[in-house]
């Protein structure tokens, strides 16, 4: 029986890219990279230096939200402060199960478990008072049968979700087709925003 002849497949060898166009790349990604990084850091401390003014703003009078203006006037965005909601709590377990077994008492369970025995308020009226608490701001408890108003003891208005702050940009429309970041980024250009970033603004150009 004739074998036949193996035919050998040359492999095709890749073409090398462009020494200089890798170069390019390669550089390109560094110096990117760097002012990336250069750009978080301060827009990170930016936001902080913002949200604490316009947490003391909203302390002070009541402020929520503030826009961003450029140098001209122009609106680009805004910045608004959400959430700081306050809940009534239980902060003295103690103090308030001795409140509800001396003023309200068929709330007041007593168990007997094994050589002991366990006092402890209903959570049903746990919860009726923290809320009526919660809407009234204040640490009170209205008895509706009597009209008598509880001071509660051991039971505080605390935060229960931390205040958020949220940057949004203008939209384009047809009195303003740009956007926000475009309007932003045409007065970088332009050289309008050295202040804000000086590290990375553009020489100005010498007076003749």
């Amino acid at each position: 029986m004739t074998e036949q002849p193996q035919t050998e497949q040359a492999e095709t060898k890749p073409t090398a890219p462009d020494p200089v166009a890798v170069r390019e790349a390669v550089t390109r990604q560094a110096v990117l990279g760097a002012l990336a990084k250069l750009v978080d850091d301060e827009y990170k401390a930016a936001k902080k230096t913002a949200d604490d003014l316009l947490d003391r703003s909203h302390k002070a009078g009541g402020t929520t939200q503030v826009d961003a203006l450029l140098p001209d006037g122009t609106k680009v965005g805004s910045s608004s402060r959400s959430g700081g909601e306050r809940e009534a709590q239980v902060v003295d377990a103690e103090a308030f199960r001795a409140w509800v077994r001396d003023n309200y008492p068929s709330e007041h369970v007593v168990e007997f478990v094994p050589a002991q025995v366990v006092t402890r308020v209903r959570p049903g009226f746990t919860g009726k008072v923290l809320a009526e608490a919660t809407a009234a701001g204040a640490s009170r408890y209205v008895d509706t049968t009597s009209g008598v108003v509880h001071d509660v003891p051991g039971v505080e208005l605390r935060p229960s979700r931390a205040a958020s702050h949220r940057l949004t940009y203008t939209r384009g429309s047809k009195t303003q087709p740009a956007s926000g970041r475009d309007l932003v980024a045409a007065a970088w250009r332009a050289g309008a925003l050295r202040k804000f970033l000086p590290a990375l603004a553009p020489a100005a150009e010498p007076e003749q």
